[in-house]
């Protein structure tokens, strides 16, 4: 871009913060406020973009070194890069020019966000020139992992290990998962009589935060929301002024995993190379000669083909064989078994993108009703409210029709019976009394197989039902609820016991007249958590699962999905309660955890142990994180890993407020701050609210903001 083009395309809009640092841009245009968003950002947070950008490139080991060469590879292998290109290609010439300022204002704003930001040069790091589709790259590698179909590749062991019968045996809120918690008030709940949406987005916790809190405004439209840092718009949770949206985890299965049957033929594959693959497409029956694979019609066709290299700081290269067959991407090629992921924007070259700006024009409930008709990944189920009373509650996102075998675990490519058929239609609900989304079963039952225990929507609905005058302020009660209704299995099973140690009978007591709160400063909180940790162990040291105890194989990057201990802790309630496994003595393994334990003092405050743990790129040695309040089963889910540790490394990313009387009485806050730079003053200047609950209002008045010379 000319200097001249720089210079007018920045005469064209203002950056404006209130006293967060919270972004306000103002433009002349629809494209210029794009490239406003796209600029300040990289200004605010060029080291996440840049990290951002070469995770979705697989180029991330080039700076940090051979631990990140398990993703790279995997970012390679799923093709990532490449399927990002292909749907930014797909897209309509509006939304592909609104990307594209996007991205120059984000290569505009590049070297002054480099300035700021020591970790580049510590890196050595340089950041060069986005293309126009890596701002649908990071949305696919921020999103590839969501659906968690590496699950699918643990049920398989337990069906190897327990039968077919025990498959969904730990079904539950598992490792790796994202969710969130939101609500919908209508008008007649709450003191103003106009609807409220609330929430929070449980995702891991980064530093800098996933989500940026910002203000974008035109002569089209003035809109505050949540971004996701490298991507234009305002994707998930948003105010128009007049409507409101915001988006849960649907729990939805719409990636497959396939179990290919390869031919391989070294002396011929230059035939059959990408270039070859990518000119000739899908090929004839019968290919001849290179890589093929076995199809559902009987016929051996090509399989693409190629080697990329990935640059390794400190470290030697690594070479990496990237295969395609008509499934999709090879992600596990070993001499047990070869297995290819097929995932909705791969098959189909969409995202869903040219919803995005359709979503900043939004004045009606129907409006966003239309727009997220187009939505494609990931699934989500969506809330939605106006100013004229209307409502909504539905699922969007592209979810295949196929057999349900395919949504349990990896299944044979060769058979036709596993082949996709269409898409599924997407569930709309009318509202009825509260609109509460927290990952459970409901509205998107008949799209998935695991969802989230029922505890937290059960317990935000209880909440809601106690007032009918609800306001914007309140909504942090229940943000920042931490009763643990999972605990009921343990308490009701250890009310059982006899024959204890006078320290385990009096431990058992404590504990039963415990108000089940996961509260920071409760050391019962704490004593309970060292309970369960220790059934954990013991439950996953019984010989029932001696053949699921195993260390995981295969790529690195699925690991966290196929680990027996975190698989346990995260299912003690339904290990204590389903009917399988009929020899498992859960009052014997609970009895010896609770001896275990009974010799300790118990005298430390939950928030103690459960501490932040956030995602650094580069790990701060220096930095201190707060204790926290909530566990992974309460409102405030503040997750830890139950029998591996305390800490928390996922939660909140981000808690909202949308008032649909006064859109300036909305609040927000974000686990650290807007700015993504160590040390600024808004780096972590939200840090202590969001820890204790409280909230920041957001800011519409335009004189209440200061202007900033750009």
């Amino acid at each position: 871009m000319t200097s001249t083009v720089n210079d007018a395309r920045t005469a064209e809009h203002e950056v404006y913060r209130d006293a967060w640092g919270v972004p306000h841009l103002r433009a002349s245009g629809h494209l210029p406020l794009s490239y406003a968003q796209g600029r300040t950002t990289a200004r605010d947070r060029a080291w996440q973009l840049e990290v951002e950008r070469h995770r979705s490139q697989g180029s991330t080991a080039a700076f940090l070194g051979p631990d990140a060469v398990a993703w790279d590879r995997f970012a390679r292998q799923v093709r990532l890069d490449d399927t990002a290109r292909r749907c930014f290609e797909a897209l309509d010439a509006d939304t592909a020019a609104w990307v594209r300022a996007y991205v120059d204002g984000v290569n505009d704003g590049l070297a002054a966000g480099e300035a700021r930001d020591a970790r580049f040069a510590a890196a050595g790091l340089v950041p060069t020139p986005w293309e126009p589709w890596v701002p649908l790259g990071i949305w696919l590698s921020t999103h590839i992992l969501f659906a968690g179909f590496p699950t699918k590749l643990w049920r398989d062991r337990v069906a190897d290990a327990l039968g077919d019968e025990a498959i969904t045996l730990f079904a539950t809120d598992g490792p790796g998962t994202s969710g969130s918690n939101g609500w919908l008030v209508p008008g007649d709940r709450t003191a103003s009589g106009a609807a409220i949406i609330a929430g929070d987005p449980h995702r891991f916790i980064e530093d800098p935060g996933v989500y940026q809190q910002i203000r974008l405004a035109c002569p089209e439209y003035d809109v505050v929301g949540l971004a996701v840092p490298g991507v234009p718009g305002l994707a998930h949770f948003g105010h128009t002024g007049t409507a409101a949206w915001a988006i849960t985890n649907a729990m939805a299965d719409y990636q497959d995993l396939y179990v290919e049957r390869i031919r391989r033929d070294e002396a011929t594959d230059e035939a059959t190379d990408e270039a070859t693959a990518e000119k000739d497409g899908k090929g004839g029956k019968d290919g001849k000669g290179g890589t093929t694979a076995l199809g559902p019609d009987g016929h051996w066709h090509p399989v693409r083909r190629h080697t990329e290299t990935i640059a390794v700081a400190g470290a030697d290269d690594v070479t990496v064989e990237v295969l395609e067959t008509d499934r999709g991407p090879v992600i596990i090629d070993t001499p047990e078994r070869t297995i290819s992921l097929r995932y909705p924007p791969r098959v189909r070259s969409e995202l869903g993108f040219a919803v995005l700006p359709a979503l900043l024009r939004a004045r009606t409930v129907a409006d966003i009703d239309r727009a997220v008709d187009g939505w494609a990944e990931p699934v989500n189920v969506v809330h939605a409210a106006d100013t004229e009373g209307g409502l909504l509650h539905r699922v969007a996102g592209a979810v295949p029709e196929r057999d349900r075998a395919n949504r349990l675990r990896p299944v044979p490519a060769w058979e036709e019976r596993y082949a996709w058929r269409g898409w599924a239609p997407t569930p709309t609900e009318p509202v009825q009394g509260f609109a509460v989304m927290a990952n459970a079963r409901g509205i998107a039952s008949p799209l998935g197989v695991e969802f989230a225990p029922p505890h937290r929507a059960d317990r935000i609905r209880a909440l809601l039902s106690g007032s009918a005058d609800w306001t914007p302020g309140r909504m942090a009660e229940v943000h920042t609820d931490t009763h643990l209704a999972s605990a009921e299995p343990v308490l009701a099973l250890l009310a059982t016991l006899d024959g204890l140690s006078p320290a385990a009978s009096a431990l058992r007591t404590r504990l039963l007249a415990w108000d089940r709160r996961m509260d920071a400063d409760s050391t019962d909180a704490a004593a309970f958590a060292a309970l369960r940790t220790a059934l954990a162990r013991r439950l996953a040291a019984d010989p029932a699962f001696a053949a699921l105890g195993d260390a995981p194989t295969g790529p690195e990057v699925f690991h966290p999905w196929l680990h027996l201990l975190p698989r346990v802790g995260y299912a003690i309630e339904g290990l204590l309660t389903t009917a399988l496994l009929p020899g498992l003595d859960r009052a014997a393994h609970l009895r010896t955890a609770l001896e275990d334990v009974a010799g300790e003092a118990h005298d430390t405050p939950w928030a103690a142990l459960h501490r932040l743990a956030p995602w650094q790129a580069v790990p701060d040695p220096d930095a201190t994180w707060p204790g926290l309040a909530g566990d992974h089963d309460c409102v405030n889910a503040s997750s830890s890993v139950p029998g591996v540790t305390d800490l928390c490394a996922r939660g909140s990313a981000a808690r909202y407020v949308w008032d649909l009387a006064r859109r300036e009485d909305s609040l927000w806050v974000v686990p650290l701050g807007v700015d993504g730079v160590t040390g600024t003053p808004h780096h972590h200047d939200q840090l202590p609210l969001w820890t204790r609950g409280d909230l920041v209002p957001v800011v519409t008045d335009w004189t209440e903001l200061t202007r900033e010379s750009i």
